[in-house]
C-alpha cells in the first residue's frame, strides 16, 4: 500500500474526524474550532497534511497532462490560498478584518481545488470518456452535495467541511491510481 493510500484512507479521514470530535458539526466549522487554544497547532498540523497531499497528488496528476499551465496555476493557487487561510485567525469578536479575510480565503482555495479538479478530470474525460466518466460524475455529485449540505445548515459547517475534504481525498487517490496503472502495465511488458 502506497503512502498516498494511506494519507487518503487512513491519516487524513482519522485526523479530520478527531479534529472535529465532541463539537456540533452542523452549527461549527473547521475556522472556529482552528482558533480555540486547544486545537490551534492542530488546526495547523491539519492544513499542512492535507495541502501537502492535495497539492502533491495533484502535482503528480497535473505533470502527465497535455498542456497543464492552467491545472498548475490554479492547484498552486488553491495551496497557497489553504496556507493562508489557515494561519490567518478567524477570531470575529477582537479582529473582524482577518476574521473576514480568513473565510474569503478559505472559500476561494475551496473554490480553486474544485475549479482545479473540473479542469483535470474535463481534460481526462475529453482524452478517454468510458474511462474517467465516472470521475467527472463522482466531482458532479460532490459538488451538488456540498451544495446541499451548505443550503441545510446556512453556513460552511464541520459537516461540509469533512465531506468535502474527504470526499476530494478519496476521489484524488483514485484518479491517481487509474492514471499511474497504464504506467505500470506498460512496464511490465518491457
Amino acid at each position: 500500500m502506497s503512502l498516498i493510500t494511506i494519507t487518503a484512507y487512513f491519516i487524513i479521514p482519522i485526523y479530520t474526524i478527531l479534529f472535529a470530535w465532541g463539537t456540533d458539526w452542523f452549527s461549527l466549522n473547521f475556522s472556529v474550532l482552528g482558533n480555540l487554544s486547544s486545537r490551534k497547532n492542530l488546526f495547523l498540523l491539519w492544513g499542512v497534511i492535507v495541502g501537502t497531499y492535495f497539492y502533491y497528488v495533484l502535482k503528480r496528476i497535473i505533470g502527465g497532462l497535455p498542456r497543464n499551465r492552467k491545472e498548475t496555476v490554479i492547484s498552486t493557487t488553491a495551496l497557497l490560498l489553504l496556507a493562508l487561510a489557515v494561519i490567518t485567525p478567524y477570531l470575529p469578536d477582537s479582529q473582524p478584518f482577518h476574521a473576514v479575510l480568513h473565510v474569503v480565503l478559505s472559500f476561494l482555495a475551496s473554490i480553486s481545488l474544485l475549479i482545479c479538479l473540473y479542469m483535470i478530470i474535463w481534460k481526462l474525460y475529453c482524452m478517454n470518456q468510458a474511462v474517467y466518466q465516472p470521475y467527472l460524475q463522482c466531482l458532479l455529485v460532490i459538488t451538488v452535495l456540498s451544495a446541499i449540505l451548505f443550503f441545510l445548515t446556512g453556513i460552511v459547517s464541520t459537516v461540509l467541511e469533512i465531506f468535502f475534504t474527504l470526499s476530494c481525498t478519496i476521489l484524488l487517490e483514485k484518479l491517481y491510481r487509474r492514471i499511474q496503472a497504464p504506467k505500470i502495465m506498460w512496464r511490465l511488458r518491457r
